[in-house]
């Protein structure tokens, strides 16, 4: 069962509150409106037809005193006639028709039996309408009908001043009531923004806690309401987590310790027995699981350190130029040539706000993933253009089809190909690369090559030097 039509759903919570609230209330004001008109009408109508009646009992009293003159003696606009049995007028006021009777026969006797009758103030040479009413008088043997009638004018302005209040007013203060409600729910829902904005704040500071001044938290309202308990509940469950980061954090420190000196001594003795000559082959074939292990104890350390909100330890401007030409002559015995190309010779230096140290791991991480899968050469590239400074990365290798070119930066992610190739990978240099760039204000994306892959690196023109 759902909650609502699907449009009403998509809606935010002030725009339902207010969509519920103004239909609710134009019901109630239309019901109220029409209620009023109703009982107003039926009153100002009983005045009439008591006004009508009463002033047909007076002539009818001085019928039965025999005291009847022509024209019949009333007040204001009434219009009076005096029917003999025959329908015929015997007598009447001053504007009443003296041919014509004001009713029709049957008309006479409904009005007679007291029904309420109102009709064209035409029969009588008047504009508007006429609320009549008749009574019976004179002797049996010669009776007469007394027929009153009241005009309808000024209660028919009446009536449609109301109308017009009514169908002019309501909107009008429905959309007086809308524009307040607007106001006091905006008001209302102002501690959930102040909530949200704070949520959104909490975690954009990229440096560590122990750096920072004060602990992201949520703002508390000052009312003790829901709003409060639910400020006040998120809060601790920060304080859990902010808590249960640290433990994770001292346990990565202790992990590091644990692992990276067992594994630094096993290579230590495999390396002095493979220089003694001691077991054999066996060393040789043992040192590159073990520094393969330690790359990859390395990695998983960078990774959970980057993701567990750590900062770069010291934030600088680094020109790219010298740091890569000090990454290509690590490469001079590589399987594939390892080259640098500066598409911009002789201009100012190239330079980029980071951490030296991320910077030389991202594209050592870039270079060795390139040098694996290339087929016959490996090329560094560095420009700025109006976008922004960038560095790319390509190999002449198989490639990377466009539907993992996203995949590939997920932890542990190696592809088919490269499961047979790769002797060395762990599935992390896409990942980190990407994980600290993006802490240096940068971003790393794979393009197609012809052949081949290309690794792009990225500063958008409008990253500043971040402040240490």
């Amino acid at each position: 069962m759902t909650a609502g039509p699907r449009w009403f759903q998509r809606l935010s919570i002030r725009w339902r509150l207010m969509t519920v609230g103004l239909v609710g209330l134009t019901v109630a004001l239309v019901a109220a409106g029409s209620l009023l008109y109703a009982v107003l009408s039926a009153t100002l109508a009983n005045t009439l037809g008591a006004e009508a009646n009463s002033a047909a009992r007076e002539v009818a009293t001085l019928v039965e005193q025999g005291r009847l003159s022509d024209p019949v003696p009333v007040s204001g606009a009434l219009v009076v006639q005096v029917l003999d049995s025959s329908q015929r007028v015997i007598a009447g006021s001053l504007v009443a028709d003296r041919l014509t009777p004001l009713l029709t026969a049957d008309e006479v006797r409904r009005a007679l039996a007291g029904e309420q009758l109102t009709v064209p103030g035409s029969r009588s040479g008047l504009s508007g309408r006429l609320h009549v009413a008749a009574v019976s008088a004179g002797p049996g043997s010669a009776p007469v009908t007394v027929i009153a009638g009241v005009p309808t004018g000024e209660v028919d302005v009446s009536l449609g001043l109301v109308r017009t209040l009514l169908f002019v007013g309501l909107p009008l203060l429905l959309l007086a009531l809308a524009a307040v409600a607007w106001r006091v729910i905006g008001a209302a829902l102002a501690p959930v923004e102040a909530l949200r904005l704070g949520a959104e704040r909490i975690g954009a500071d990229a440096r560590p806690r122990r750096r920072r001044a004060t602990v992201d938290r949520l703002p508390i309202p000052v009312a003790d309401d829901e709003i409060h308990s639910l400020a006040t509940t998120l809060n601790g469950m920060l304080d859990r987590l902010d808590g249960l980061a640290e433990r994770q954090q001292a346990f990565l420190d202790d992990a590091a310790h644990e692992l990276r000196s067992p594994l630094a001594s096993l290579r230590t003795q495999l390396e002095v027995a493979e220089h003694v000559g001691d077991g054999g082959s066996l060393p040789a074939d043992l040192l590159p699981d073990v520094e393969r292990l330690s790359r990859l104890v390395d990695d998983l350390l960078v990774l959970a350190r980057s993701g567990n909100g750590e900062a770069s330890p010291s934030l600088e401007t680094v020109d790219l130029r010298p740091l890569l030409r000090e990454i290509v002559s690590r490469y001079a015995a590589a399987r594939v040539p390892v080259t640098l190309t500066d598409v911009a010779p002789g201009a100012t230096a190239i330079e980029v706000p980071g951490n030296r140290a991320d910077l030389r791991r991202v594209v050592t991480n870039l270079v060795d993933n390139a040098v694996r899968h290339a087929s016959t050469a490996v090329t560094l590239s560095v420009g700025a253009d109006p976008s922004g400074t960038w560095l790319r990365v390509t190999d002449d290798g198989h490639g990377i089809p466009p539907a993992d070119r996203e995949r590939v930066f997920e932890r542990f992610t190696r592809l088919d190909e490269a499961r047979d190739r790769d002797s060395g990978g762990t599935g992390l240099g896409l990942p980190i690369a990407r994980e600290l760039m993006r802490r240096n204000g940068a971003d790393v994306t794979l393009t197609e090559a012809a052949p081949g892959v290309i690794a792009v690196v990225a500063w958008p023109r409008s990253t500043e030097t971040p402040s240490s």
